[in-house]
């Protein structure tokens, strides 16, 4: 009989301990400007569970070869709220299909989502901003805050939740951990005041009122992954510039375009770049200072691959 092969496992503190944000965030941008033309990704699969949603996401690279697949169930209610997602990622052998890595992927989802994030924001934000706003007060909120500063020097962190003593819980906890100031807001002052907001929630409606958005203000919408849910209102989405992370996933996810595009408000082609032509420069994101630019996200899965991938030599 063949011999049994032992799978190494990773837990949520090993994972945090050698992922390194800046590698992340430099891995992932030369996947999409090198990699994503040449991968086969599958789309998305939503498996209806009662207690919420089942996501399998697999991602195949004939180059390398490497060979990947998450499991995340993304519960409706959950408390506490970190307890929403629960995630794995398996490594896989190209040949076989027999795993090689098992990944408890909570944190490999948060951090290669705020790593995206920081990509489109080294493209599309401008050189001189100063303040940045989060709303959401869970795991992406928490690695928004400790990775979009890599790319860009902010003098003033805003953050926004919905309930204003919970939020200003969070904003204590999080001062502490990252060792500098941020603040409370209520959305109207996070929207207003922020040059680079980040929407960071589980809301399916709208979370500020466009007309509050400043000219020049880039945003970065990941937390609605269906079609039916948005963050940004139909105002937002008319006014800026928009980029995704793939064509694919946004055309059957991303409600904060889809929405609308079904109201008449947008055409089809209201998109105008994906982040493998943005980062390989064949589309210009921003052109003008005073631009509103929106990076939409609704998870890709070659972000989860090469992440893992960097955990394959710590084993």
């Amino acid at each position: 009989m063949p011999e049994t092969s032992v799978i190494t496992h990773l837990s949520e503190d090993e994972v945090r301990r050698r992922l390194r944000p800046a590698e992340v965030i430099d891995a992932i941008e030369k996947a999409f400007r090198n990699r994503l033309p040449t991968v086969t990704i599958a789309p998305r699969q939503h498996l209806p569970l009662a207690h919420g949603v089942l996501l399998i996401m697999s991602c195949y690279d004939p180059s390398r070869p490497a060979l990947g697949v998450k499991f995340a169930t993304v519960r409706t209610h959950a408390a506490p709220p970190e307890a929403r997602v629960h995630a794995t990622y398996l490594l896989l052998d190209p040949e076989t299909s027999a795993p090689r890595l098992s990944i408890a992927a909570n944190y490999l989802t948060a951090l290669r989502t705020a790593a995206t994030s920081a990509v489109a924001t080294k493209y599309l934000a401008r050189e001189n901003v100063s303040t940045l706003g989060i709303f959401g007060t869970g795991a992406l909120a928490r690695t928004h805050l400790a990775v979009l500063p890599l790319v860009r020097r902010f003098d003033r962190i805003l953050v926004c939740g919905r309930e204003a003593h919970s939020t200003a819980a969070f904003a204590t906890k999080m001062s502490a951990e990252l060792e500098r100031p941020i603040l409370a807001a209520d959305s109207r002052t996070l929207a207003a005041e922020s040059d680079v907001l980040c929407t960071c929630t589980t809301s399916p409606t709208p979370l500020f009122d466009a007309r509050d958005l400043r000219p020049g203000t880039h945003l970065n919408l990941v937390g609605a992954f269906q079609p039916h849910t948005r963050e940004a209102d139909t105002l937002t989405i008319q006014r800026a510039r928009v980029v995704v992370d793939t064509y694919s996933g946004a055309q059957t996810e991303a409600g904060d375009i889809l929405i609308p595009i079904q109201e008449g408000a947008i055409s089809t082609g209201h998109t105008i770049s994906d982040l493998h032509q943005l980062v390989s420069g064949k589309k210009q994101g921003r052109l003008d200072p005073e631009d509103i630019t929106i990076f939409k996200s609704v998870g890709c899965a070659l972000e989860d691959l090469v992440t893992a991938e960097l955990l394959i030599p710590a084993c």
